[in-house]
């Protein structure tokens, strides 16, 4: 893979996504706040009613709080960089105008996945803010949750640039959504022990599943339970993310020059 010619640049292409944002910034905030309640009261609250034991939690809403947050980070970054870099590639025809300004090709892309990054950033602080008004929060260590946030949704947003470097239609996006993000919703430790699965589910799911380390990390830092597998979770996400990044710039180059 050859490695992408990046400038200061970039900056200009994440400041335009940032400003459009802004112009519509109360449409994209509620969305944030009220997902996590939801969550929170209907599994949290109502089958947390139910559900009363899970090892090293006081309660079934402790558990799934921290996973919310990686799921924020999730659905706002690889939808950001599907859906909206294929509207602004596609439809909008914003790619196009902008290559033809000093800035490349490369440089357009760079600063769309570290925009992607950005949304989960944003998101995630808003559902933080949900959770620590819940109570929820145990651990000190939860202002790391940020950090985590914005390398979480680089990662997401450079395997979301893969698929959209695939894409030849907008539906082509419901493969990725039924086939990758779904499978990860649910089997990702997000709403039950993941020690619960058969080995070779548990297997695919360290190994293949980056929303499962998005969650063990949120989790670790929530709550401070501050295990092994934390350093480990660390460790793949930081050597994913950068093959990704170089991988999804160089497919969209392609794609854009053809």
């Amino acid at each position: 893979m050859k490695l992408p010619e990046l400038t200061y640049r970039v900056w200009k292409v994440w400041r335009r996504d940032f400003d459009v944002f802004m112009k519509t910034y109360k449409v994209n905030f509620f969305p944030s706040l009220l997902e996590p309640i939801l969550y929170i009261a209907a599994l949290g609250i109502g089958l947390g009613s139910i559900v009363t034991t899970i090892k090293g939690f006081s309660s079934y809403i402790q558990f799934i709080a921290p996973a919310l947050l990686a799921i924020s980070m999730m659905n706002n970054s690889f939808f950001e960089c599907t859906y909206g870099s294929f509207v602004r590639m596609y439809y909008q025809k914003t790619f196009d105008a902008i290559i033809t300004t000093p800035i490349s090709i490369e440089e357009v892309i760079a600063g769309e996945l570290l925009w992607g990054a950005t949304r989960s950033l944003m998101s995630t602080c808003i559902v933080l803010a949900v959770i620590g008004a819940f109570g929820l929060i145990a651990s000190p260590f939860f202002v790391l949750i940020p950090i985590v946030a914005f390398l979480a949704g680089l990662m997401f947003s450079s395997i979301a640039m893969c698929f959209t470097a695939l894409a030849q239609n907008i539906d082509f996006f419901n493969y990725p959504a039924f086939l990758f993000i779904t499978p990860m919703f649910l089997l990702s430790g997000t709403f039950f022990p993941i020690t619960v699965l058969p080995w070779s589910v548990q297997v695919v799911a360290w190994a293949f599943l980056p929303l499962t380390h998005a969650v063990n990390l949120s989790r670790g830092l929530m709550v401070g339970h501050l295990e092994p597998s934390l350093l480990l979770s660390a460790i793949w996400i930081a050597a994913v993310t950068p093959v990704f990044f170089v991988l999804s710039i160089n497919l969209m180059k392609r794609k854009l020059i053809k």
